[in-house]
């Protein structure tokens, strides 16, 4: 159980990485976004095209990229949407068989299953053939768009995260329910509503 924690706590810090990186996309998808915005006004006012798809592309491609981040860290915080009317009365060994019944049964196959449904999609987008050469990638059908594939990819990168942190959160739930001490980072500040 000690190299499982020690895997479980690997996973964890890559995460806790990732999610921080995206605070800083954040911030970049907002600046996209308010310079798209300006620049149309602004264009109208003067009558030049200002903006291009490229950047209107490029505000969705860095939200679809935080969101997919967001899954795994997400978890690993521990501030999944859950009924909370019966399990917040629940006893902590309770909610802990519960969370690792539903991550082993439910989870966990969700993530692989979105992995084999989505890989062949991602491949064509990077122009995979059905005879197995490789053609050109797929690009926005807008003009000056950005390539699809990499976009695509990152639905892959977001659910294999998940399915890590997935099996990190089955080894500390299993390490808790056998009575091993599991070193839970909590957040410094909770939310409000918590």
């Amino acid at each position: 159980m000690r190299i499982l924690l020690k895997f479980a706590r690997a996973i964890d810090r890559l995460i806790e990485v990732l999610g921080q990186g995206a605070d800083w996309l954040v911030i970049l998808t907002v600046a996209v976004g308010f310079y798209n915005v300006a620049v149309r006004y602004i264009g109208r006012f003067i009558g030049l095209q200002l903006s291009s798809n490229v950047l209107i592309e490029l505000q969705w491609y860095l939200f679809s990229i935080i969101f997919l981040l967001g899954f795994a860290y997400i978890l690993k915080h521990d501030q999944n949407v859950r009924v909370d009317f019966w399990y917040a009365h629940w006893s902590e060994r309770r909610k802990t068989w519960i969370n690792l019944i539903g991550t082993v049964l439910f989870l966990i196959p969700f993530c692989i299953l979105g992995l084999y449904v989505a890989l062949n999609p991602v491949l064509a987008s990077w122009g995979q053939l059905p005879d197995g050469t490789w053609g050109s990638w797929e690009v926005s059908s807008d003009a000056n768009g950005l390539p699809r594939a990499p976009i695509k990819t990152m639905l892959l990168v977001g659910l294999a995260l998940l399915l890590l942190q997935a099996i990190a959160q089955a080894i500390k739930y299993a390490a808790l329910l056998s009575g091993r001490p599991v070193h839970v980072q909590q957040d410094a500040e909770q939310l409000p509503y918590e």
